[in-house]
C-alpha cells in the first residue's frame, strides 16, 4: 500500500466524510463498485443457519437496562441478517442509482472526474467479518464497541468491515456510500478516489438523538421515516418523539379510544399503532431507537377533551396558567389519575417496548398555579405540591419499569421539584440554557444526564412567536422586533461550536449518556420539516459522534454541504449549506 494521506490533506476530490471519522486515512486512486457487488459475512461466532452468527451477539449486546442490568426483550427486534442485507441494499442503491456527481465543488470547466477509457479496477465484493471479542474496535475511553467499525480497502479493489454488533455493520455501509461518486458519464458507474484507505470510527456518545414533536401541528409517519433515514445517514441513533401535549393527543391508545378520537385535530391526523409501530421497526431498520414521550402530568389539556374530569384549569385564560395555550394539567390529588395512567401505559408500552428500551416521561414546566383550580388541591404551595408530585411521577417510573423500559424526563423533576429518583432506572435531560449549572448540578447529585441546551440546540428559535399580540393589551409582550423567547435563530455553526461538556470533570464524564438536538412543532408542519431539521441536526450529529468542542472552519462547510447534497439526492429537502460559487471557488469566501 502506498503511503497514506491523512483526510485533511488536500488531494483532487477529497471532501471526507460527515461525521467525521475518529482516524480516516486514504491515498488517490480510483475504484470503481460493481454493478453487482455482492455482501459477504464471516464471524467467530457462525452457526448452521444462514447468518445466524449475528442474532446471538445483538441479542447479548444490545439489550434495554432493567434495573440496572439487562432486559429480556430488547429493542433490536429484526433479525441481525435481514438488518445487514437490507443495510447493503440501500448502499447499493444510494451509490448506483442516485447519480451523485460533485459539480458543485469545482470551478466550472475543471476536469475533476477520472478517466473511464481505461482498465477499470472493481470493487466485486464487501466483506463484514463480525468478531463481538474484537479488541481493536472502538477507543480507550469507550468501552462499549457495538457501534464501532473498522474499513478496509486495498487498491486492487478488497473490501473488508469489520464489527462487533451489527449496528457497527449499519454505520460502516453509510460511511463506505459517502466514499463514492457517480460519474457524469452515461452508464460510467460510481467511483471512490480515495483507494487504498483506512478508517476506524466508533462514537463519542451512546446517545446521540433528535426530540421530534408531533403533537402541535401534525408530522406524518411518512415525513417520520424520511426523518429516520436522515439520520442515519448521520449516524443518529435516537429518535425521541414528543407524541403529546396541550394542544393535541394524536396517539391511537386502543384502550382509551376517545383521547385521540377527542383530543387529535382530526380524525386524519391520528397516528394509528400500526403506524407506531412502522415508524419504530423503521428505525430498527436504519439502527435508530424510536421512542415515545408522553409529558406528564403538565402538558396534559388535550387529555381532557375526552376526560374532563382529569383535568385542572382547563377553559380558563392561559397567561396565568401556562406557558402557551392551552392551559390545563393533570389533577394531583384525584383518585380517578393513577388508574386512567396505569391503563394508558400498560396499553402504550406494551406495544412500544418491543422495539424501544426507553420511555420519555416529561416533567416539564408544571405550572403551580393551575392547583389554586384544582379541586382535589386548592393550593399553588409547592411544599403541598412536592410530596403529589413525587407519588405521581414514582407511579409513572413504576409502571415504565415494569414494561423494562429506563425512564428519561426532563430536568425540573431534580432542579425545581428535587424529587428523589432511582438513579439505575431513570436518565435526566437537561434543557434551559438560563441555567448554566443545570448540566453540573445533576450530575453533582449522581444522574445520569442527556445534554441539549435550548441556547444552542432548539431549532425552532428565531422564528418569532406563533401567538398574537392583545390589542387591548398596551404592554403585550408581542412587539416590534417580534423576537421569541429563545431568539436568535441557532444556524448550524453555532450548533456545530456548542461543547456541552466543556467543564464536566473526566470523573463524571461517564453519567453524560449523550445528547439531543430538538424541534419543538408550534411553527412545523409536514411542508417545512426537513428545511427546519437539516442541515443543522447533522451539525449537531457530528458533535455527538466525533466529538464537542471543534470550531467550524471551511472544510467543516464543504463536508457538511457535500453531506446535504447526499441528503437532497435522497429525497430530503435540506436547506443550503454554503452559496454555489463559494463551493466552486475554495478559499473565496473567507474572511
Amino acid at each position: 500500500m502506498r503511503a497514506l494521506l491523512w483526510y485533511y490533506t488536500l488531494v483532487s476530490s477529497s471532501f471526507a466524510l460527515w461525521p467525521q471519522p475518529q482516524h480516516f486515512e486514504h491515498d488517490s486512486s480510483t475504484l470503481w463498485l460493481s454493478a453487482n457487488v455482492q455482501l459477504v459475512h464471516s464471524s467467530r461466532t457462525a452457526s448452521t443457519q444462514p447468518l445466524g452468527w449475528l442474532w446471538t451477539p445483538v441479542q447479548q449486546l444490545i439489550r434495554p437496562p432493567q434495573n440496572g442490568t439487562s432486559s429480556t426483550t430488547g429493542w433490536l427486534s429484526v433479525p441481525s441478517e435481514t438488518l445487514l442485507q437490507s443495510a447493503f441494499e440501500r448502499m447499493k442503491h444510494n451509490v448506483l442509482h442516485q447519480g451523485y456527481v460533485p459539480r458543485k465543488f469545482y470551478p466550472r470547466g475543471a476536469e475533476f472526474e477520472p478517466a473511464t477509457d481505461h482498465v477499470k479496477r472493481y470493487i466485486e465484493r464487501v466483506v463484514i467479518d463480525e468478531d463481538p471479542q474484537n479488541n481493536n474496535l472502538g477507543s480507550s475511553e469507550h468501552h462499549d464497541k457495538s457501534e464501532a467499525y473498522t474499513i478496509e480497502i486495498s487498491e486492487e479493489g478488497g473490501a473488508l468491515i469489520k464489527i462487533a454488533s451489527p449496528l457497527g455493520g449499519l454505520h460502516a455501509l453509510e460511511t463506505f456510500a459517502q466514499l463514492f461518486f457517480a460519474h457524469s458519464s452515461p452508464s460510467a458507474g460510481s467511483y471512490t478516489p480515495y483507494a487504498p484507505l483506512s478508517i476506524k470510527d466508533s462514537p463519542v456518545f451512546e446517545h446521540r438523538g433528535l426530540n421530534l414533536d408531533i403533537s402541535r401541528n401534525w408530522i406524518s409517519p411518512a415525513d417520520v421515516m424520511r426523518t429516520i433515514e436522515a439520520m442515519a445517514a448521520n449516524k443518529l441513533n435516537r429518535l425521541h418523539l414528543h407524541a403529546s401535549d396541550a394542544q393535541s393527543w394524536p396517539l391511537e391508545i386502543p384502550s382509551l379510544p376517545d383521547l385521540a378520537l377527542k383530543g387529535a385535530y382530526s380524525q386524519a391526523q391520528i397516528w394509528s399503532t400500526e403506524d407506531l409501530e412502522a415508524v419504530q421497526l423503521h428505525g430498527t431498520y436504519h439502527g435508530v431507537q424510536v421512542f415515545v414521550e408522553i409529558d406528564l402530568p403538565g402538558h396534559t389539556t388535550s387529555i381532557g377533551n375526552a376526560y374532563p374530569s382529569l383535568i385542572t384549569a382547563k377553559d380558563v385564560p392561559w397567561p396565568d396558567y401556562a406557558l402557551e395555550p392551552p392551559a390545563g394539567q393533570l389533577r394531583l390529588n384525584s383518585s380517578e389519575v393513577p388508574p386512567f395512567i396505569q391503563t394508558l401505559l400498560d396499553d402504550l408500552l406494551s406495544r412500544t417496548s418491543r422495539h424501544s428500551s426507553l420511555f420519555h416521561l416529561g416533567g416539564d414546566e408544571l405550572n403551580l398555579n393551575a392547583y389554586r383550580l384544582d379541586p382535589t388541591v386548592k393550593s399553588p404551595s409547592h411544599q403541598i405540591l412536592r410530596p403529589l408530585v413525587q407519588a405521581f411521577i414514582d407511579h409513572v417510573i413504576s409502571i415504565a419499569t415494569a414494561h423494562s423500559l429506563q425512564v428519561i424526563m426532563w430536568e425540573e423533576m431534580v432542579l425545581d421539584w428535587n424529587l428523589t429518583l432511582p438513579k439505575q432506572d431513570v436518565i435526566i435531560q437537561t434543557w434551559r440554557g438560563s441555567d448554566d449549572d443545570a448540566l453540573g448540578t445533576i450530575l453533582n447529585k449522581g444522574y445520569k444526564t442527556i445534554f441539549g441546551s435550548n441556547a444552542h440546540w432548539y431549532l425552532d428559535c428565531g422564528y418569532g412567536y406563533f401567538v398574537d399580540p392583545e390589542p387591548s393589551n398596551p404592554d403585550s409582550p408581542i412587539k416590534p422586533p417580534y423576537l421569541d423567547y429563545c431568539s436568535p435563530y441557532k444556524n448550524w455553526r453555532h450548533i456545530y461550536a456548542y461543547d456541552p461538556v466543556a467543564d464536566v470533570p473526566h470523573s463524571q464524564r461517564h453519567l453524560v449518556v449523550g445528547g439531543e438536538v430538538h424541534l419543538w412543532g408550534e411553527l412545523t408542519d409536514t411542508v417545512n420539516l426537513d428545511d427546519m431539521l437539516w442541515p443543522r441536526v447533522a451539525a449537531a450529529a457530528e458533535v455527538m459522534w466525533s466529538a464537542p468542542g471543534k470550531k467550524p472552519d471551511e472544510s467543516t462547510t464543504r463536508r457538511l454541504a457535500d453531506i446535504r447534497e447526499r441528503l437532497v439526492m435522497r429525497g430530503v429537502r435540506a436547506g443550503v449549506v454554503q452559496m454555489e460559487w463559494c463551493l466552486r471557488y475554495k478559499g473565496g469566501c473567507r474572511l
